[in-house]
């Protein structure tokens, strides 16, 4: 229960089922000093886990789990981007930190289930557990999910999973949950301005500056460090110009960050590694449709599995896919795997 009204409605539910429910939130990071901006990882969200907690009459714990995030998320956030890659931190957080940490705990409780506030949803098949689209196609978080393991997707239910946001708050309204109209994180949780190059470096030490160039290798202006430019990035750049001026790719072993026009942007490929399908791996090409960030449309792609991975070959070229993001693999609203773009 992170604090937020769709972790408090999916407890709230369980318990208007007459379900014996447990909250727990995870306490993963202390947003202090620089980092402190707006009501990020607050004292407050904790509040209102345990507040919702106190309505339902259910206990409540948290559970201290800043080294495993710090280790497992944001360091791993901070090597990709000073990598000149665009990393994708809430799944590696939902594949360890989160859930696979709530399958041990719900284990410790002998709880039966493991309930989120995600708009997802899991079936239960003769072959194992699917992961599908939540209904909400645009709240849909199941390209956040592709990590979970089969033993975990097991356990879990999603309340929402059928539900669109709006509905969600009408039923948090209805059940008087004191957060109900609390507004949704926008950013990533521990870097909620938006500002990953500053975050980076008060954590990392500062980056090396470097040259904006184009293809053709002129120099178009300076830059900071690598760290927060990612393909296809078109503000920020601090080039001048009144052609607009796209990401192309980032180069951190010359330190360059290579612009160009937007019809450059396009590929009709990619390859991925640190693969995890959902259920049984696939050992022939298929058919499928690949998503390769999260607000995308999922595109019409042939895929191959490899022995790294899988590459998908795209009907039509897509714009601007990033090294580090995620490409998850779905045959209608079914999750059948994903991995990391390379």
């Amino acid at each position: 229960m992170s604090g937020g009204v769709d972790s408090s409605l999916a407890a709230a539910l369980l318990a208007e089922q007459g379900h014996s429910v447990i909250g727990v939130t995870l306490h993963l990071w202390d947003a202090e000093g620089e980092d402190k901006v707006g009501r990020c990882c607050a004292p407050e969200d904790r509040d209102d886990a345990r507040r919702t907690c106190e309505l339902l009459g259910v206990p409540h714990y948290v559970i201290d789990e800043r080294t495993a995030f710090r280790g497992q998320v944001v360091d791993r956030f901070i090597s990709e981007n000073r990598a000149g890659r665009t990393p994708i931190p809430c799944v590696a957080c939902n594949q360890t930190v989160k859930l696979g940490r709530l399958e041990e705990i719900a284990n410790t409780f002998g709880a039966d289930l493991i309930a989120t506030g995600h708009y997802a949803r899991v079936q239960r098949t003769q072959t194992g557990v699917e992961l599908l689209r939540g209904r909400d196609s645009d709240k849909d978080q199941s390209y956040f999910l592709f990590g979970v393991p089969q033993r975990v997707l097991g356990k879990l239910t999603f309340p929402l999973g059928e539900m669109v946001k709006s509905d969600a708050r009408e039923h948090a309204k209805r059940l008087g949950l004191p957060n109900w109209a609390k507004p949704d994180s926008q950013e990533l949780c521990f870097v909620p301005d938006g500002d990953v190059r500053g975050f980076v470096s008060r954590h990392a030490g500062a980056q090396p500056e470097g040259d904006v160039v184009d293809e053709a290798g002129q120099v178009l202006g300076r830059h900071h460090g690598v760290a927060g430019f990612t393909i296809g990035q078109r503000r920020g750049i601090g080039i001048p110009g009144k052609d607009p001026r796209y990401v192309l790719r980032v180069m951190p072993e010359t330190q360059a960050v290579i612009v160009g026009s937007a019809d450059r942007l396009l590929s009709d490929a990619l390859s991925a590694d640190s693969v995890t399908w959902t259920t049984r791996a696939p050992t022939a090409p298929f058919e499928a449709q690949v998503r390769i960030r999260s607000r995308h449309r999922a595109a019409q792609a042939r895929v191959t599995p490899t022995t790294s991975g899988f590459e998908a070959q795209f009907e039509v070229p897509q714009s601007a896919i990033a090294p580090g993001q995620a490409a998850v693999v779905y045959q209608d609203d079914r999750v059948i795997g994903g991995g990391y773009i390379q």
